[in-house]
C-alpha cells in the first residue's frame, strides 16, 4: 500500500472511533499563514502534495484535494498512486469545497477539523451548514496528531529586533496607531493573530516559517497594555526588556485560549474573522461584542513609509547585482553541460549571500528548465532536477530577505537558440509587464482595474495565465502580502478593489505556461507613488524598483509599440547606470551589452 494511502487509512480509523463522516485538512497553522512550518504540514504528510495551497477532504471511502491553477501539473504528479482525487479549483464542472460538503454530507452526519486551523469566518459558515443538516461540527481535536508518530516539534526559533533605522517607526508609535483605530471602532480589546502583522507591530522578526521571518505568536491590545503570547524559549532577556519598555507583557503561547475566556462580558473586541481561528473565536465569552474588521495593522503595513521605501531601493540594488552576476554565469557556463536546475539555484543563493545584509531567501527558489517551467511553483531538489541544455528557456523566480527589505524577481533566460514561437510568446508576456509598469491612474483605482494592462497582449492572442498578476510584498516579511493585489477576478483573490496607495510594493508578473513545452514569466516589483494632482484629482503611478535586464535575445522588437520600446530602453539604461558600477570586468561588459537600446529591424 502507498505510504500516503496507509496514513489516510489510519486517519479513517480515528474518524470511525469519533463517529466522524468527513475530515478536513487545510493548509494552515493556527494563524492562517499562507506558508507553514513543518509541524503544521499535516495535509502534505497525509496526501503527499507539497504545494503551498490546498485542502484535503477525507471521507470513509474517498479522499479529495482541492488546489488552484498554480499547482495543477505538480499535484497530478505528486498525488499519483495515493488514492487522492485532484479537484482543480475553478475548472468547469468542479464543485467548490462548500458545494461538495453541502451535497455529500447527509442528515445527522459529522464534519470535523482542527478548529485552530480554520478561520472564524469559515468555521461559522460550516457550523450553520451542519446545524441545518441536524449534524455535528466537531473541531476540538487534531486527529492527525495521534497517528503522526515522528511529527516535527513546533518551531521556537530565537526572536530578533529590527532597528527603527530600517523600518522607520518605533513599536510605541505603531501600538498608538492601533489604539486610535480601536477608538474609531469603539472597541476596548483587539485580538491580533496574523503573525506578519505582529512582527510588523512589535518590530520583531524570527524564523518560525522558512523564508518568512515571523514568530509564532498572538497579541491582545488593550487600552493600557499589550499582551504578547509567545513561546518563552524564543525570547531572550534582552528582548523581553526592550518589549517591556513599550508596555508589552509576555505570556505563554497557548495561554491565550484560556485568557480570552476571562475577557469581560461587556468587552467590545476588534478582530478579523478571516484571520482569527475558529477555536479562539469560540472561546470568547458570551455577551462580549465582536467588531469584525480588517486588522488596522494590515493596510498600515502595506504602505511602506519613506524610510522603508528608500531602504527597499537599496535592497533591490543589492539583489540586482546578485541576479546580474547569476545571469552572466548561467549564459557563459550552460554550454559545459554540467549545470542542473538545482546547481543553478544554489549558485543564485551564493551570489545573494555574498552581501552581508542578505539574511535569507524570501521563498524557495524556482529554477526550471524547459517543460518544468510550465509548473508555476516548481522547485528542484538535488535528487530530482533537470540538466540545463544550451537551447530554449530557463526560468528563475527568486528573492531575498535583506535588512533593507524583501525582493522577488523572475527572469526567463534564453540559454540557447529559440524558436519563433518562443520569441513571440516571450515578447507578449514582456509587453504585458511593460504596460502595467507604465500605468498612470487616478487615486482609488485597484489592481482589478489594472489587470487588463498585463493580460491584454495575451488575451488578444487567445492566451492567458492561471495565476494573479501581482501580489503585495512585505518589508523584511512575507513575500506575499495583502490587502492589495492585481487580479481581475476579485471573487478569487479579494483585494483587487483595494486602492493602490503610496508606498505599496507590488509584483508585476504576467506569464504563459505550455504544458510539456516551456514556461515564461517576467516579474518586477513596483512601488506605488503619487504623480501629479490636478483638476481631475490625485494621480498615481509606479516606480520599478527591480533593476535587472530582460533578455534581449528573446524579444521581437516589432511586437512592441513605440512607447513600450522607449520604456524598455529607458529601463535598461537605468539598470546599467545603477548596477553597472557595482560590477567589474567581464560581468560589467556583459551588462553593457545586455542593456543596449532595442530598435526595430535589428
Amino acid at each position: 500500500m502507498n505510504e500516503n494511502m496507509e496514513r489516510i487509512s489510519r486517519l479513517r480509523e480515528k474518524m470511525q472511533e469519533a463517529e466522524i463522516d468527513m475530515y478536513l485538512v487545510p493548509t494552515a497553522d493556527f494563524h492562517q499563514s499562507e506558508y507553514v512550518g513543518d509541524y503544521f504540514k499535516v495535509r502534505k504528510w497525509l496526501s503527499g502534495f507539497s504545494g503551498s495551497a490546498g485542502t484535503l477532504v477525507v471521507t470513509m471511502d474517498s479522499a479529495y484535494l482541492w488546489t488552484d491553477g498554480r499547482y495543477f501539473i505538480q499535484a497530478v504528479k505528486e498525488l499519483e498512486g495515493t488514492g487522492v482525487t485532484l479537484m482543480k479549483m475553478r475548472e468547469e464542472g468542479v464543485p467548490t469545497i462548500d458545494e461538495f460538503l453541502e451535497e455529500n454530507l447527509k442528515e445527522n452526519s459529522c464534519l470535523a477539523c482542527d478548529g485552530r486551523t480554520i478561520s472564524a469566518e469559515q468555521g461559522k459558515a460550516w457550523k450553520v451548514m451542519m446545524d441545518r443538516k441536524n449534524g455535528r461540527f466537531f473541531c476540538k481535536e487534531d486527529l492527525a496528531d495521534s497517528i503522526w508518530e515522528d511529527r516535527p516539534s513546533m518551531s521556537r526559533e530565537p526572536v530578533y529586533l529590527v532597528d527603527v533605522k530600517y523600518v522607520g517607526k518605533a513599536r510605541e508609535e505603531k501600538i498608538a496607531m492601533v489604539r486610535e483605530a480601536m477608538k474609531d471602532s469603539k472597541t476596548d480589546v483587539h485580538i491580533l493573530s496574523s503573525i506578519d502583522d505582529i512582527a510588523w507591530l512589535l518590530n520583531i522578526r524570527g524564523n518560525d516559517i522558512v523564508y518568512n521571518p515571523v514568530v509564532l505568536s498572538y497579541v491582545i491590545v488593550k487600552e493600557t497594555e499589550v499582551l504578547f503570547y509567545v513561546q518563552e524559549e524564543a525570547i531572550s532577556e534582552e528582548i523581553r526588556a526592550e518589549l517591556e519598555k513599550a508596555g508589552v507583557v509576555l505570556k505563554p503561547y497557548f495561554s491565550i485560549y484560556d485568557d480570552v475566556k476571562e475577557l469581560g462580558t461587556d468587552s467590545r473586541i476588534l478582530l478579523d474573522e478571516k484571520v482569527v481561528n475558529y477555536t479562539l473565536f469560540e472561546n470568547l465569552p458570551e455577551g462580549a461584542v465582536t467588531v469584525n474588521a480588517m486588522n488596522p495593522t494590515k493596510p498600515a503595513k502595506a504602505m511602506k513609509n519613506p524610510v522603508e521605501m528608500e531602504n527597499e531601493r537599496i535592497a533591490h540594488r543589492k539583489d540586482a547585482k546578485a541576479m546580474c552576476r547569476f545571469i552572466y554565469w548561467l549564459k557563459h557556463n550552460v554550454a559545459s553541460g554540467e549545470i542542473t536546475e538545482y546547481s543553478a539555484a544554489e549558485k543564485s543563493l551564493k551570489f545573494r549571500k555574498e552581501d552581508p545584509d542578505c539574511l535569507d531567501l524570501s521563498f524557495a527558489t524556482i529554477c526550471a528548465y524547459g517543460p518544468n517551467a510550465a509548473m508555476c511553483h516548481y522547485s528542484p531538489t538535488k535528487e530530482d532536477c533537470a540538466k540545463v541544455e544550451p537551447k530554449g528557456f530557463f526560468l528563475i523566480d527568486s528573492g531575498g530577505q535583506y535588512w533593507q527589505g524583501t525582493t522577488d524577481i523572475t527572469r526567463t533566460i534564453a540559454v540557447g537558440p529559440l524558436s519563433q514561437e518562443e520569441k513571440e510568446h516571450f515578447t507578449l508576456v514582456l509587453k504585458g509587464n511593460i504596460r502595467l509598469a507604465m500605468a498612470k491612474f487616478p487615486y482609488g483605482v485597484g489592481g482589478a482595474h489594472l489587470d487588463v494592462l498585463a493580460r491584454g497582449p495575451l488575451w488578444e492572442h487567445g492566451l492567458d495565465f492561471n495565476h494573479g498578476t501581482g501580489h503585495g510584498v512585505g518589508y523584511l516579511l512575507n513575500v506575499h502580502e495583502g490587502p492589495q493585489n492585481i487580479n481581475w477576478n476579485s471573487g478569487i483573490r479579494p483585494g483587487g478593489y483595494v486602492p493602490m496607495e503610496e508606498g505599496v510594493l507590488i509584483s508585476d508578473e504576467p506569464g504563459l505556461y505550455l504544458e510539456g513545452k516551456y514556461g515564461i514569466r517576467c516579474e518586477n516589483l513596483l512601488m506605488c507613488r503619487k504623480a501629479e494632482k490636478n483638476a481631475y484629482g490625485q494621480f498615481m503611478e509606479f516606480e520599478t524598483v527591480t533593476l535587472v535586464p530582460f533578455d534581449r535575445e528573446a524579444i521581437l522588437p516589432e511586437l512592441l509599440g513605440d512607447a513600450e520600446r522607449e520604456w524598455l530602453n529607458q529601463y535598461h539604461k537605468q539598470v546599467y547606470d545603477t548596477i553597472g558600477p557595482l560590477l567589474e570586468g567581464a560581468e560589467r561588459e556583459w551588462l553593457k551589452e545586455a542593456t543596449k537600446e532595442l530598435y526595430l529591424n535589428q
